[in-house]
């Protein structure tokens, strides 16, 4: 009798601990799931943070027009930044390029996505033409700059070409393009458009 109810005890004790560990081992799962979807969603509302921070400097400057003139300004304000390197200061190059194709990338999806159509529903079919022409002279300098040695001698040239091309069409679409695509839509328009364009950059932020 004392050897079977000391084997029954030793059973039961067995298996209490045994419950124990799982309940452990699916409550350690069960932190770590947590653990990690609480990551993923710091993470995502991170992302967003850094988002909206991009865009703000651009949707804070007003209309879709000022909105693209100020991204214009940053571009090249990049763009002096990279000429006031030296040839030794390679990885600031690289960083500065990175940027700036980032900018560049950012502000065409806009312009390609949002305005350029509304100029070809304004039968300005050959101006939208001509500027994503420009557009993809942007993506050959950036091509160029991106494979070219960062201490090369000619590093400091090709970029101010390139400032000089992305300066020209800034200030074409500024003041030309811009003011006559305005005069052309109604208020209701120009809000649609400037919501458009700041959901695009958000998008490539």
């Amino acid at each position: 009798m004392a050897t079977r109810s000391t084997k029954s005890s030793n059973r039961s004790r067995s298996e209490t601990a045994s419950q124990e560990a799982g309940a452990f081992h699916w409550g350690s799962a069960g932190a770590i799931a947590g653990a990690a979807l609480g990551g993923a969603m710091i993470a995502v509302a991170a992302n967003l943070g850094r988002k909206a921070a991009v865009q703000g400097f651009s949707a804070v400057a007003g209309n879709w027009a000022d909105s693209l003139a100020a991204e214009h300004k940053m571009v090249l304000v990049l763009f002096d930044k990279m000429l006031d390197t030296d040839d030794d200061q390679t990885k600031k190059r690289a960083l500065l390029l990175l940027q700036l194709g980032h900018a560049l990338d950012k502000h065409a999806y806009a312009e390609e996505h949002v305005i350029y159509p509304c100029l070809r529903e304004a039968n300005d079919a050959s101006v939208a033409e001509l500027l994503e022409k420009e557009h993809g002279e942007v993506k050959t300098y950036l091509h160029r700059l991106a494979n070219m040695s960062k201490d090369s001698p000619d590093w400091i040239g090709v970029v101010s070409e390139f400032r000089d091309s992305v300066a020209r069409h800034a200030r074409m679409e500024e003041e030309e393009v811009f003011p006559q695509l305005r005069a052309q839509i109604d208020d209701a328009l120009d809000k649609r458009i400037t919501r458009e364009v700041n959901k695009a950059g958000f998008m490539m932020a």
